[in-house]
């Protein structure tokens, strides 16, 4: 089966909320949210699992096409985890930011998105079920998935079965509440054991080839996120290297971050060994 489908995220601070769309291929430019997005048709002759790639480039949108990936997700800072000029902070909004989240799904939905990712907490670490309810009710019948805020909550297992019990929310995206999916490991599998057929669990995090195969043979896996990047080198002559754009830490102004169609190509052909 080969669709044309093109996934587009905008995300709060720590990814609070993504969109993404499916579209037929158009060789325009769209007005989405704070970003201007471009379509691009994405090959959906997929192997299992489904592989989602996070992007923040026109160039790493072409090579996640390239390299086979099922979806892509465009957003900024991917070095902080993707954020959006939307909003700052950390899991926990205020009503401010809870309505430009409301008001950006309502845009999404209006675009004809696919689906939107989502993700708020109390502050005793819980789900906040009943704003997430209200996100959920705006969004549908857009699919939903419930982000790495997961990984924050105070206890997982009862998050999951507060995430099920919301309702119309089609998968997590977890790291098993460790700084990486390897290390969070152990907790991913009793996950997928709780989770049954009830939600996907998409383990993202640090995914590389190196640790994918040990991923694997661990549990049964429907989808899987990844970033698959790449550094390469700015083509420009003239360098001014005294001066940081951004951050002191970051990388080098003349230094680009996108995904390597190559690394991908490498994962999915890994992932194919295990189904």
């Amino acid at each position: 089966m080969t669709d044309k489908l093109f996934i587009v995220s905008t995300t709060f601070n720590k990814s609070a909320t993504r969109f993404f769309g499916v579209s037929t291929w158009e060789d325009k430019k769209y007005k989405f949210g704070p970003f201007t997005t471009i379509m691009i048709k994405l090959n959906m002759s997929r192997l299992t699992p489904i592989f989602e790639v996070c992007v923040d480039s026109v160039i790493s949108a072409i090579n996640a096409e390239k390299g086979g990936a099922s979806r892509v997700e465009l957003c900024d800072n991917l070095a902080e985890g993707g954020t959006t000029p939307s909003s700052g902070g950390d899991f926990c909004y205020n009503e401010e930011e809870i309505e430009v989240m409301c008001l950006d799904i309502q845009h999404a939905k209006n675009l004809g998105a696919h689906g939107v990712v989502l993700g708020i907490l109390m502050p005793d670490g819980c789900v906040d079920v009943e704003r997430v309810t209200k996100l959920v009710e705006i969004a549908s019948p857009m699919e939903v998935t419930f982000h790495r805020a997961f990984d924050m909550t105070n206890d997982p297992f009862k998050a999951l079965n507060d995430i099920i019990k919301i309702g119309s929310i089609q998968r997590i995206l977890t790291s098993g509440c460790d700084s990486t999916v390897l290390e969070g490991l152990e907790t991913i599998v009793e996950l997928v054991k709780h989770a049954q057929d009830r939600i996907i669990i998409m383990p993202g995090g640090g995914i590389r080839e190196s640790n994918l195969s040990r991923i694997f043979a661990a549990t049964y896996l429907q989808e899987i996120h990844v970033s698959a990047s790449t550094t390469m080198s700015s083509t420009m002559i003239h360098k001014t290297s005294n001066i940081h754009m951004g951050k002191a830490f970051y990388n080098s102004e003349y230094l680009i971050n996108a995904v390597s169609e190559d690394r991908l190509l490498k994962m999915i052909d890994i992932a194919s060994r295990f189904t």
